[in-house]
């Protein structure tokens, strides 16, 4: 299960996918809700970008295709929606990449200030919590994406068939709902779906990782610096690799494919 990121799409592992392929896998890589072809069934159904909801529907995507294991792995959202995963359903998880390590995201601490050059790079969560951000995000969701991309990868050469490939998945209906959603929700500015409820206040928890686990920072991400994994590691308690990828930024399976399909490929054979 490959599992993209914000402001992102399933392009994300376009040179991933064929690799594992090749090596005999069978490779999931679902839209998030809210872009691509993603819709709601039913309009009353609250467009929710919660943590729960997405690592719940990851889950359903495997019940549907009726796959009982996995290798969970993604990055920024993504790599939420994995986390949450391994950490509810180990037994479902064959093993664990994420980018940026632990990714369960603490709500009940999610006031508490970082260093500044820190709150600089997230202007844009702040900006959503405003509704000139959600008007703003309706208006220019492609040159917002586009600005993100290049601070938060800045040694990436994307070109600009690159980024409109992607981009065109940002013109679901439901997109500025969701996204608007999961940035406030992270902050307790909004509230969940309920159904989900009872998997948030699990999440709550911050519930350990205890499947083998392999995280990945990119030495030039911009808006989540390279560390040694030191923070987070008492949220593993299974075995845990902590890399640094040199040059790379955020989207690090699309700018890193050998890297990150390597280690897919080492948690299946270990």
């Amino acid at each position: 299960m490959l599992m993209h990121g914000f402001p992102y799409d399933v392009h994300s592992y376009v040179d991933v996918a064929p690799q594992l392929a090749a090596q005999g896998c069978r490779v999931i890589i679902p839209y998030l809700r809210g872009y691509g072809p993603t819709r709601f069934r039913d309009a009353a159904t609250p467009r929710s970008g919660e943590q729960a909801a997405i690592g719940t529907d990851m889950m359903a995507v495997m019940d549907a295709l009726d796959i009982r294991r996995a290798v969970f792995a993604g990055y920024d959202w993504g790599g939420r929606a994995a986390c949450v995963g391994a950490a509810l359903w180990p037994e479902r998880c064959i093993g664990l990449v994420c980018v940026n390590s632990y990714l369960i995201q603490d709500i009940a601490d999610a006031m508490a200030p970082m260093r500044p050059e820190r709150e600089v790079a997230l202007w844009y969560q702040y900006y959503f919590q405003l509704e000139r951000g959600r008007a703003g995000l309706a208006a220019n969701r492609r040159e917002i994406a586009r600005i993100l991309w290049t601070q938060w990868s800045p040694n990436w050469a994307f070109d600009d068939g690159c980024f409109e490939r992607t981009a065109s998945a940002h013109d679901n209906p439901d997109y500025v709902d969701v996204v608007i959603h999961s940035y406030r929700h992270r902050f307790g500015l909004a509230e969940g779906d309920p159904q989900y409820a009872d998997i948030q206040r699990r999440l709550a928890a911050l519930p350990p990782i205890t499947v083998s686990a392999i995280t990945l920072d990119g030495a030039g991400d911009g808006v989540a610096p390279a560390s040694d994994g030191a923070a987070s590691a008492s949220k593993f308690t299974g075995r845990r690799v902590h890399r640094v990828v040199p040059r790379v930024g955020h989207n690090l399976p699309q700018e890193a494919p050998e890297a990150f399909a390597a280690a897919v490929m080492e948690l299946i054979k270990s």
